[in-house]
């Protein structure tokens, strides 16, 4: 498979934070998304992505969720999540590299399956180790609700999300031996003076960027079995199609000469 195009290193990007919390044996892991969210919109813009805001505030929220998982995971870790809702039926895609920095999602709203009801599913992959995939279903309209679900049954260590402001969010995980009464106990305004209250020792600075990485070799690799089997039922007698990237939604034209080219460099 061709390579992604790698984020560009000039772009300044978005910084996420973890600490430990002394004494509590937890993780937390906080940010402000505003810029990352002008990214997203942006990138939506762009690509003529039609959304409707109560589906973008969905995505907004699992977008915040995702980058605060990522920021509290190894480095050499790759992750995927897709979190299905019955109501309204839509799909959040959302996907990031911590070796590069790079994130990136869309919303589904189009040849959504139904399913029996919510469910999250989480795929992750490390160097030399075989893919983990995890499902779990979770109840009500919130995607933090099937965050907080996952983390409960997959990673068996809890973890908690809390929007303390338009768009800052912080995460608290469980770390062995974490004072269990205190993290259950947690609400959003303990969350807003935790630096008064707590003692926090500043673990990571890390840097994340919107970016997918497609190309448009990439998207002719995704083309090129149905170009083989049936170049005509592939075009339509069309010289050139419209391909949408299924991670981010952005579109790449690509031409029928520029496939039957690179069809033929493949043999």
């Amino acid at each position: 498979m061709p390579e992604n195009t790698a984020p560009n290193p000039t772009d300044a990007g978005h910084e996420i934070r973890t600490y430990f919390v002394r004494n509590r044996n937890a993780l937390v892991a906080r940010a402000t998304f505003s810029e990352l969210y002008v990214d997203y919109f942006l990138h939506a813009g762009e690509q003529k992505l039609r959304v409707e805001p109560s589906h973008a505030e969905l995505f907004k929220r699992a977008l915040a969720a995702f980058a605060l998982h990522l920021a509290s995971r190894p480095w050499n870790e790759m992750t995927a999540w897709t979190i299905h809702f019955q109501q309204p039926l839509l799909n959040l895609f959302l996907t990031g590299d911590n070796e590069t920095g790079a994130l990136t999602g869309r919303v589904f709203t189009e040849d959504v399956k139904e399913m029996q009801g919510n469910l999250f599913y989480a795929d992750t992959v490390r160097p030399g180790q075989p893919k983990r995939r995890s499902a779990v279903g979770f109840a009500g309209d919130d995607p933090l609700a099937g965050v907080e679900k996952f983390y409960a049954q997959s990673e068996q260590r809890p973890a908690r999300f809390f929007q303390i402001a338009d768009e800052d969010y912080v995460m608290v995980a469980e770390h062995p031996d974490c004072d269990k009464a205190w993290f259950d106990a947690l609400t959003t305004d303990a969350m807003r003076t935790l630096d008064q209250s707590e003692t926090l020792a500043l673990l990571e600075r890390r840097i994340y960027r919107w970016h997918c990485g497609c190309n448009q070799e990439r998207m002719m690799e995704v083309l090129l079995p149905v170009m083989r089997r049936d170049a005509g039922e592939l075009f339509g007698g069309r010289e050139k199609i419209e391909m949408r990237c299924p991670r981010c939604g952005a579109r790449h034209i690509i031409t029928r000469e520029a496939m039957e080219a690179f069809a033929a460099g493949k043999k």
